[in-house]
């Protein structure tokens, strides 16, 4: 691995990019805020913009460190940041990120998503020098493993009570897809 730390990416539609301060208000508006977008995740809904302040101050710190890795998603057509994409958890001696991802509600069904992951599927295999991305969802939340399999993850099984969320504890899909599956596909 060759950590580079959260470099821009560009695809067809969005702009995936370091957040900003400026960025609290949409964050705040397009997701966080939206319980429908943190039914299935491990954080509440944020009840006021401090709280989401708060969150992006302590990534924009943590961009000088070149093994982190978080994304806005910024639509090309207005600029606006719609979400976050960024690795939760790494292994460096396998060479491996679990990613994590959500975008406002607003914007669900549209492939947007879908385009993210993609990118940043490309960015670590190509430049990070990966050998295994995963990431995993609640079996409610089909919508999120259709994301992975339309990005080429492969699912892996299902772990029984292997996480929490917003919904208590809840078991895991466990999907991924390794370097070498990634090459075939090019």
């Amino acid at each position: 691995m060759k950590n580079k730390g959260t470099k821009m990416l560009e695809t067809e539609r969005l702009v995936l990019r370091k957040f900003i301060m400026d960025d609290a208000f949409f964050a705040y508006q397009n997701w966080m805020s939206d319980e429908l977008v943190t039914k299935y995740l491990r954080w509440q809904a944020h009840e006021n913009i401090e709280i989401t302040k708060e969150v992006l101050k302590s990534w924009i710190l943590q961009y000088s460190n070149l093994d982190f890795y978080q994304w806005a998603i910024v639509l090309k057509e207005n600029n606006e940041p719609i979400g976050s994409i960024g690795a939760v958890g790494q292994d460096d001696k396998i060479g491996m990120v679990h990613i994590g991802y959500c975008i406002g509600s607003k914007w669900w069904h549209r492939g947007i998503t879908s385009e993210a992951l993609q990118a940043m599927i490309s960015f670590f295999f190509n430049e990070i020098g990966l050998n295994r991305i995963e990431s995993q969802h609640d079996p409610e939340n089909i919508y999120s493993g259709k994301v992975m399999k339309k990005c080429g993850l492969h699912y892996e099984g299902t772990l029984r009570q292997a996480d929490f969320n917003n919904q208590g504890i809840v078991d895991a899909c466990m999907y991924s897809i390794l370097r070498e599956e990634y090459e075939e596909r090019k």
